[in-house]
């Protein structure tokens, strides 16, 4: 007999577009819920710049595409709320108040619904704009002049707002009445940067490249990642390598490292139990010293995804007549 997943009869409803609100609705269909995504008429920003992505992200899920911005589109939006258990939202607190979206609005209509509102700063500053990029930056997790290879916070995000839907529906189940969660991204930035404010990450710290044994090393043609951070991991490296403690250097294992190419010495790190993996690129044209480039002898395959780039984001804005002439954008 199978067991039954987590969330197995809880249904819930989402409006929040953009990478948050999709990933936590990955999240809660993966745990069993029933989800169903409501969209605006325009589509999903993730739609016209990852349509691989918005699929995947919403694999086993019903799509609605619903105008919040008239009485039908609410009406419609009411009627699948009277059923749900939970609301996902990624709008700021006035843009949910002129849709009657803000929690004191839906819970006075469905007391039974827990809403996990999505905002980039807690409380009186969820006004306040932002994205995965301005977080990371104040918080002190860019590498300076790179652009992440990945949307963190939002990701970080996204699984914190499946907890606090899970968290929510165990809270509703004492008063009998859904509660409010709010998940601020911005929260999440300065929760993921407590390792590099105490000292451990960052450029060489203890785990940001100073022990030799949790490191990132050249070989023969490309780089591993080594983490033998607890001391039989370290026992086993310097025993295949003839190394004694007082030998275990950076030079000493680059040295070593680069007698081998980088697949080599996975499949030999497999064999020892020793924490090595070859460092994957995104892309060829990525540099994983400078992260993504921005100029060079590349100039024209840049020019290229540029000019993709910007004809994606004119095409996204127009769809919601904000492009008032080829090239500019309403402000």
């Amino acid at each position: 007999m199978s067991t039954p997943m987590p969330l197995e009869g809880v249904t819930v409803v989402s409006i929040a577009i953009n990478l948050p609100g999709p990933a936590a609705a990955a999240r809660l269909t993966a745990q069993g819920a029933r989800v169903v995504t409501v969209i605006p008429p325009g589509g999903d920003p993730l739609q016209q710049f990852a349509r691989e992505y918005f699929e995947e992200l919403h694999d086993g899920r019903e799509l609605r595409t619903l105008d919040l911005k008239t009485q039908e589109g609410r009406a419609e939006l009411d009627a699948l709320l009277a059923t749900a258990d939970v609301f996902v939202t990624s709008s700021r607190p006035s843009a949910l108040r002129r849709l009657d979206l803000n929690f004191a609005s839906v819970h006075a209509r469905h007391p039974q619904v827990c809403q996990i509102d999505i905002v980039g700063y807690p409380g009186e500053r969820a006004e306040v704009p932002g994205h995965d990029l301005t977080y990371r930056a104040s918080s002190g997790l860019l590498v300076t002049g790179s652009m992440p290879g990945t949307a963190m916070i939002d990701l970080s995000g996204a699984e914190r707002a499946a907890a606090e839907a899970s968290a929510a529906l165990s809270a509703r189940a004492r008063p009998g009445e859904g509660i409010r969660r709010e998940v601020a991204l911005s929260d999440l930035a300065h929760t993921l940067s407590g390792p590099l404010r105490a000292g451990l990450t960052g450029p060489g710290q203890l785990l940001g490249g100073g022990l030799p044994v949790y490191a990132i090393h050249d070989t023969a043609d490309g780089q591993i990642a080594l983490a033998a951070l607890e001391s039989h991991f370290t026992h086993n490296l310097l025993s295949l390598l003839g190394l004694s403690a007082q030998e275990c250097t950076h030079e000493r294992l680059g040295a070593a490292f680069a007698e081998r190419t980088a697949q080599e010495w996975a499949a030999v790190a497999d064999e020892h139990d020793i924490p090595i993996v070859v460092v994957d690129t995104p892309t060829a044209e990525a540099s994983p010293a400078r992260g993504w480039p921005r100029s060079g002898s590349r100039g024209r395959r840049e020019g290229r995804r540029a000019d993709g780039a910007r004809g994606g984001l004119e095409q996204h804005l127009r769809a919601r007549g904000r492009v008032v002439a080829p090239g500019h954008v309403e402000r």
